[in-house]
């Protein structure tokens, strides 16, 4: 595997919406062997003589970090730009930005809040560019999540992931559309008014049909019942600061504590987290500290499955 051909050469990965099933899959197996290679302490120089350049418009921990290690480990140079280093659709437009790196770079990733601006990457960079983070969608955590999954339990098929919170944010918009291609029961415990949208359920209901997935949205607690993972995320993402008082009053009856952990009816339910987390709001310290929290396992194959898709696409 160590001199195979990239299975995905020059694509790019902007949401789960154009990788199939079996795609997905690869990319999963490619994740978990580099991981045991890691484990074992190998070393190789995969990347060596390749740059990517990193576009960062809002702040980072595991998404900087993941990419700039997985890429650097493999001999290769990543490159970070924030908004004060280049002049992404300021001075210049996004189209003229694209050009130039595509010129000298081998990939992109890209964070900050407009998909517009990573799908006008792709369009005119003639280069891999990875999604690391939109208003609409956070694919390279949703593969570390179901990775995360796939360790726990053995399998995807069939299990049920619950997301408690704000159905609408990025996270939970990217792992409705990834369960529902892979086969995971994913259901939503939100408010009505942070559903997530119809357009987005409407996407996702083919796949949803194809896999033999079921995708709930509700605002009943009833709804986490048989859950295998329930999930959460900050109740006020970044750029809505301003509705945090609003935000906590509406979403602290989806806080993830002891009570709903056991609403599940199964003791070997896991809880997850995208992080950071503001402990005792949208998840209680007792629940992010005990047994069946799985968050540091999930932070840190944020970086196996980032390195799986490097290789897969370079």
């Amino acid at each position: 595997m160590e001199n195979f051909s990239a299975p995905f050469k020059g694509r790019s990965l902007l949401s789960w919406k154009d990788w199939s099933p079996q795609e997905i899959e690869t990319l999963l197996e490619l994740s978990l062997h580099v991981k045991t290679q890691a484990r074992n302490g190998e070393t190789y120089q995969r990347f060596l003589g390749k740059t990517i350049a990193l576009i960062f418009e809002k702040r980072s921990t595991r998404t900087r970090c993941a990419f700039e290690t997985a890429f650097a480990e493999e001999g290769g140079h990543p490159v970070f730009l924030s908004l004060q280093d280049i002049q992404l659709g300021g001075k210049e437009s996004v189209q003229d930005t694209a050009r130039v790196l595509g010129r000298m770079f081998d990939a992109i990733e890209f964070r900050g809040f407009k998909q517009q601006h990573v799908e006008t990457l792709a369009s005119f960079s003639g280069i891999p560019v990875i999604n690391g983070l939109t208003d609409e969608y956070h694919p390279t955590q949703a593969l570390a999540d179901i990775m995360t999954l796939k360790e726990q339990f053995g399998k995807l098929k069939g299990l049920h992931m619950c997301f408690c919170g704000d159905g609408r944010n990025n996270v939970a918009r990217s792992l409705m559309l990834i369960c529902a291609k892979v086969g995971i029961d994913f259901s939503v415990y939100a408010p009505r008014e942070l559903f997530p949208d119809s357009t987005l359920q409407t996407l996702c209901k083919p796949f949803a049909v194809a896999s033999g997935a079921k995708i709930t949205v509700s605002d009943e607690k009833s709804v986490v019942k048989n859950a295998d993972c329930l999930y959460t995320d900050v109740w006020v993402s970044m750029g809505e600061e301003s509705l945090k008082a609003e935000r906590t009053k509406l979403l602290a009856p989806y806080q993830v504590n002891e009570a709903l952990m056991s609403a599940t009816g199964k003791s070997s339910s896991i809880f997850m987290h995208c992080l950071p987390a503001v402990k005792g709001q949208e998840v209680t310290e007792t629940v992010f500290e005990s047994a069946q929290s799985v968050v540091f396992d999930e932070a840190e194959n944020r970086k196996h499955t980032i390195k799986a898709i490097l290789l897969s696409v370079l």
